[in-house]
């Protein structure tokens, strides 16, 4: 039985293919969410990807802020939810969630079964989200990708006090006129993002086993920091960005399941 789960974000659109509820047999993820051409580029691309057509798919779910405006999906629920599922799927026994996505930073608890007992989510600020990395890397004209190692390479971190992104963008620009090693920038920058995040997650209460999703989870330079902020290890997959798919297309499943047994 093959079901499919697409996670329509507000800045990528990740699509998964699952058989049976346990083996991905397609994948893709294009730049661009909601109003864009991206969420049906991914699902188009994923059937492919996986040898299928539409028609031999069982159930269907979609998550994301744009989960309401895609048609033909037999279920449509919360990316808290899907993150759960998926991140339990991939890390058993995970207990704490950690999702840095475009737009807001998501800290989900997890019960023992995997599925989600609480969560807090900062929606309102740009402060410790990818779009406060996009602006600095604006600003300091160097791409996120290169953040984790520059971070790694700093002598000192610079201390990015405000926790605004618009004043955060101009302490970064003072720091630059004064001389500031880029590194160093760097290293304070994703600081910043880690302590933002991690006040956010004890508020909740951290429960190891913990992992990240979302994009920010393959920047270093942030993971590391909130390690250190968190005194705790975060685990990491290849499928960081894939998690809400992957937990829309196991519902799916597990729904369809229910109408078979």
């Amino acid at each position: 039985m093959y079901t499919i789960g697409i996670d329509i974000g507000s800045t990528t659109s990740k699509c998964v293919i699952l058989r049976d509820g346990r083996e991905i047999v397609g994948q893709a993820l294009y730049v661009g969410g909601i109003g864009t051409q991206s969420p049906g580029r991914s699902v188009a691309d994923t059937l492919a990807q996986a040898g299928l057509r539409e028609e031999d798919l069982a159930a269907s779910a979609a998550t994301g802020y744009g989960r309401n405006r895609w048609e033909g999906a037999d279920f449509q629920l919360s990316e808290l939810s899907c993150h759960a599922l998926g991140a339990h799927w991939v890390f058993p026994g995970v207990r704490t969630i950690i999702d840095i996505g475009g737009q807001d930073a998501k800290v989900i608890s997890l019960n023992e079964a995997g599925r989600m007992q609480n969560f807090l989510m900062n929606d309102k600020c740009a402060a410790g989200t990818g779009r406060f990395l996009d602006v600095m890397a604006t600003v300091l004209q160097t791409p996120v990708s290169r953040f984790g190692d520059l971070a790694a390479q700093a002598k000192t971190h610079a201390p990015i006090s405000s926790t605004c992104t618009v004043f955060a963008e101009s302490e970064v620009i003072s720091q630059l006129a004064n001389g500031v090693e880029l590194p160093d920038l760097v290293a304070g920058i994703c600081d910043s993002v880690a302590a933002r995040v991690a006040a956010q997650a004890k508020r909740l209460g951290v429960t190891p086993r913990v992992c990240m999703s979302g994009g920010v989870a393959y920047n270093s330079g942030v993971r590391t920091a909130l390690e250190k902020e968190l005194g705790a290890e975060i685990a990491v997959s290849p499928l960081a960005q894939y998690l809400g798919a992957v937990g829309a297309a196991l519902y799916a499943w597990e729904q369809k399941q229910k109408t078979v047994s």
